[in-house]
């Protein structure tokens, strides 16, 4: 497997990839709710689902000052802020950034001001066209969508995390057009029926139309879809390999919650530094998306992205497929400002065009081996724009 990696590595492009993954380190993650407060009730959101916003997060200042040093020593590096509305606490947040690297999801209401967050990955909620995203996050009658495109407009921090409901595909076009006009990029998500409101939102029909619509905006837009088509695939699929998703093989799980234990026996990989925090800064769920969700229902971007991370030595079948490994990995860290960002992004439509195109070929059957794990530890903590 050593001598394969060393043969793809000799293309210059993937070196640079592989070395400035290298370069970064080991990434010590954790999610953290940093309010259970929300200025909106979105319809399928899992936050809302799952009952998180029954942890209320500490009044005291000193107690969250007391839980970014425990953190800090315990050599978490990495921290990826959800839960509620997190800009209705900027000044938690700023402490976050300052300690850490970080990304954070927001639906866009209130702007994070650039000074003191001058490189902060900002991720802003869509859920669909205007009408659609006022239909589901917008009570009916609020433009949520327009408010966040005029906060962020050509901010280079910005991007979309595009929530796609499955029956939605013809809105994929029209919705990326306004997010690139406006000067952002985007990262697709995809909506899982949490609310069983069923119809065009029911994610049981399959994803096939959106990820064609995926696949077109990629080669429209190829500097600017944080995505590739093989991601894309493995989320709406839930098909890595001969493995199907879910919680026996996600790797974005509270390593010592007591609800793991037998997942950890399983053999799969998963991040043993890893915990999703509720807005009590003391307790833990199962993952990041929930304590007792049905992972049927999960498409979320962030614990997929993860799931391919974590399995290097199931790609190293040929260049192709470790270049489809490859080019999430680096997609991760770049997003995430983790990597150098300005020359980084500049790479994105080489990665996109060396990826290509997601097909059943990039998912041969070959049996899925756990007893070696990558030199590359490193797995994300989930974001999904689900909790907008």
């Amino acid at each position: 497997m050593a001598n394969r990696l060393k043969q793809y590595l000799q293309d210059p492009v993937l070196n640079r990839l592989y070395r400035a993954i290298r370069q970064v380190g080991r990434l010590n993650p954790i999610s953290v709710d940093l309010t259970h407060l929300c200025n909106l009730r979105c319809q399928g959101c899992y936050f809302y689902a799952e009952q998180m916003d029954r942890f209320e997060a500490p009044h005291e200042e000193a107690r969250f000052d007391d839980f970014i040093a425990a953190e800090k020593a315990r050599g978490t590096n990495f921290v990826t802020v959800v839960g509620g509305e997190p800009t209705l606490v900027l000044h938690r947040l700023k402490k976050i950034y300052d300690n850490f690297w970080m990304n954070v999801a927001t639906n866009g209401l209130r702007r994070i001001p650039m000074e003191g967050f001058e490189n902060l990955p900002i991720g802003i909620a869509v859920w669909g066209d205007h009408r659609s995203d006022m239909e589901l996050r917008g009570g009916g009658s609020r433009d949520v969508f327009a408010q966040a495109l005029q906060n962020y407009r050509d901010d280079p921090r910005a991007f979309w995390y595009y929530t796609v409901a499955a029956g939605r595909a013809r809105e994929v076009e029209g919705v990326v057009e306004r997010c690139v006009e406006n000067g952002n990029r985007v990262l697709f998500n995809f909506y899982g029926d949490c609310s069983t409101a069923g119809g065009q939102l029911d994610h049981r029909q399959g994803f096939a139309n959106v990820r064609h619509q995926v696949d077109r905006m990629i080669e429209r837009y190829p500097d600017k879809i944080l995505m590739t088509s093989y991601l894309c695939r493995v989320v709406t699929t839930g098909r890595l390999y001969q493995r199907q998703w879910g919680w026996d093989v996600c790797t974005s799980i509270t390593s010592d919650h007591p609800v793991n234990a037998t997942r950890i026996r399983n053999g799969n990989p998963y991040n043993p530094h890893f915990r999703a925090y509720n807005a009590d800064l003391v307790t833990t769920r199962r993952c990041c998306t929930g304590e007792s969700r049905d992972c049927t229902s999960c498409f979320d971007v962030w614990e997929h992205f993860s799931w391919i991370m974590s399995n290097l030595r199931q790609h190293l079948g040929s260049k192709a497929e470790f270049t489809n490994w490859l080019a999430v990995m680096y997609l991760f860290y770049l997003i995430n400002r983790v990597v150098e960002f300005e020359g980084g992004i500049e790479l994105l439509p080489e990665i996109h065009r060396r990826a290509g195109r997601a097909v059943e070929a990039d998912f041969p059957a070959r049996s899925f081996d756990t007893s070696w794990r990558a030199p590359v530890s490193a797995t994300a903590a989930s974001t999904s724009v689900i909790s907008r």
